[in-house]
């Protein structure tokens, strides 16, 4: 179905072409259209365009008045103070549009794709091969989900690129403990858990890491593998992807947990670019862009230098011949431009790391890898912390584990669902799938109505909580609109647009219409917590409109079938914005 315009949209047209009637020199500026408690729109642009016409500004805007017309849409239209244009919109263009994009059949409510669509790489969920995942991960894998999807569903092709760590010296005495215990890693009772493959992995880490730090021969003999896995040794390479395997099936057991869709081909770790590490480092030095010092490949820029004053350098090789992040990632960026021909690279990194990825970018800038047509950037990310406010650890002062916190969530969940389970008629195993999905949600919301670059506490009371902004809140919005038009019985919802519709309804509708432009402009920005908001706005004002405006028992058959319409509009455009971030939203609840 063709996409719907919106009535903002509309309207800030036919403002336009006033404008330009009244002025002919203001063709094309911006009316600066706004929502407005002191009507359903305001704009503001006619003060700017009578400064620089010399013009009284409330003259202006009178005149701009006379030369609109559209009179399908708006209901009322007025000058205030200096120059303001109030505009209210007709009930029946609202009721309208919501019908036309109620219409669409495709679940996207009439919201049109983005005008210049193109490829983005998103470089998200990075974990490291036989290492438990932390809470620390969890930031990157969320969010890059719902910049994904959002990516997608506004036309974007997008290439989802997991950069995991998966290669390092610290091989080389995993490698060779392996080799001298080769039946650490078998999996004698067929296929294992997550939790086994990362209680494996964990054994063996901690069992050759003690042997490293007390045995001078193992220790010899390891960093002799950390050579021989570089080299390419076919036996060594065989050691090493058995970590990688073991690895993997820890990481899907984690990401399908948090609803999440990680696909094997998408898994792109470090080892992946090492054949064109020595490639990378000849282009940057043949073009002048890399320069040896003390032995060593580096970058050096003018605006970054040390406490000492001198200039910090992007080290591309080390001067024993090794290879550095630096390599890799500019490796990546080579592949990412010249063969998945992107335009864009999206990387959802820990902000920390932002003076890396800073150096790196423009490196390849230099280079000529990127430039104004094919650009890089940091989706940079703040850290999550305790309710003391302080980097969330575990009692013990560790890490907190990303599995145990999300166990632990589902555990809290379930409990509030169980608490409600006998009013709504839910059965075991649905207790048990709702308590998964509230779960999981209220971390990902947690973490998604937060400002991206944002630090947040990670409360699980506050999370799982049924009042204020959560997901839960959310989810048992949409919950109730489906109970209630399981109670509707034989009305169906149905728009009328000859009604009047009362001040909540105008409320909840006009918020209904600006779906769309929330979610063009979320995907364009990468600013997931912005869709959040809209959605948590648009619960808020669904529980005004409960308030004011009865729906089963509405003054006529109508008004309910209106009303019921309303409702269902909002839960399609609830569960739409909640799919968009990675949330399910039970019909029960």
């Amino acid at each position: 179905m063709a996409s719907v315009t919106s009535l903002s949209d509309s309207v800030q047209q036919h403002l336009a072409s006033a404008l330009s009637a009244t002025l002919p020199e203001a063709a094309g500026a911006d009316p600066l259209l706004r929502r407005s408690d002191r009507a359903d729109y305001q704009a503001n642009g006619v003060l700017a365009l009578a400064k620089k016409a010399k013009a009284n500004p409330r003259e202006l805007a009178t005149q701009v008045v006379a030369n609109l017309t559209a009179p399908e849409i708006i209901q009322d239209i007025e000058v205030s103070g200096p120059g303001f244009i109030n505009i209210t919109i007709a009930d029946r263009a609202i009721t309208e549009n919501l019908a036309a994009r109620y219409a669409d059949d495709t679940a996207r409510l009439g919201v049109p794709y983005a005008a210049n669509p193109g490829t983005t790489v998103v470089d998200y969920a990075q974990p490291n091969v036989a290492k438990e995942m932390h809470v620390g991960h969890l930031r990157s894998a969320v969010i890059g989900d719902a910049v994904v999807q959002l990516l997608e569903f506004t036309g974007e092709s997008v290439v989802r690129r997991h950069h995991i760590g998966d290669w390092g010296t610290q091989f080389g005495m995993l490698i060779q403990y392996l080799d001298e215990h080769p039946h650490e890693l078998d999996h004698k009772d067929g296929e294992i858990t997550g939790e086994q493959a990362m209680s494996n992995l964990d054994r063996l880490y901690k069992t050759a890491r003690k042997l490293f730090d007390s045995d001078e021969e193992f220790k010899t003999r390891a960093r002799r593998r950390v050579v021989d896995l570089q080299a390419g040794d076919p036996k060594t390479l065989a050691s090493w992807q058995k970590f990688v395997d073991e690895s993997k099936i820890y990481f899907f057991s984690v990401f399908e947990k948090l609803d999440m869709e990680v696909r094997d081909p998408d898994i792109v770790g470090e080892s992946g670019y090492n054949d064109m590490l020595h490639e990378t480092c000849r282009l940057l030095e043949e073009s002048g862009v890399a320069e040896r010092s003390e032995g060593a490949l580096c970058v050096f820029f003018d605006d970054i230098k040390g406490p000492d004053g001198n200039r910090v350098p992007l080290i591309v090789q080390k001067s024993d011949g090794g290879f550095g992040y630096a390599a890799t990632d500019l490796s990546a960026i080579r592949d990412r431009v010249f063969n998945l021909k992107a335009d864009t690279l999206l990387y959802v990194v820990d902000a920390r790391q932002s003076l890396h990825f800073k150096m790196v970018f423009e490196t390849a800038r230099r280079a000529g890898w990127l430039n104004d047509d094919i650009t890089a950037f940091q989706l940079a990310f703040g850290t999550v912390l305790g309710k003391d406010g302080k980097p969330f650890k575990t009692r013990e002062g560790e890490t907190v584990k990303l599995e145990d916190l999300l166990d632990e969530a589902v555990d809290r969940a379930t409990a509030v669902v169980r608490d409600k389970a006998e009013k709504v008629g839910l059965t075991e195993p649905e207790i048990v799938e709702n308590g998964r999905y509230v779960g999981i949600g209220a971390v990902k919301y947690a973490d998604l109505s937060t400002s991206a670059v944002r630090d947040y506490k990670f409360d699980l009371d506050q999370m799982v909580s049924l009042n204020g902004d959560t997901s839960v809140y959310l989810q048992y919005a949409y919950a109730r609109i489906q109970s209630i038009l399981r109670k509707a019985g034989t009305a169906t919802p149905q728009p009328h647009p000859e009604l009047e519709l009362a001040p909540a309804e105008r409320s909840l509708g006009l918020h209904l219409d600006q779906f769309a432009e929330t979610v063009l402009e979320v995907a364009a920005s990468y600013e997931p917590h912005k869709l959040a908001a809209y959605l948590y706005q648009l619960a808020s004002h669904l529980t005004t409109f409960y308030d004011q405006c009865p729906v089963l028992k509405a003054d006529t058959p109508a008004q309910q079938e209106n009303r019921l319409f309303l409702i269902d509009l909002t839960a399609r455009t609830l569960h739409q914005g909640m799919h968009l971030l990675g949330i399910r939203t039970p019909d029960k609840l």
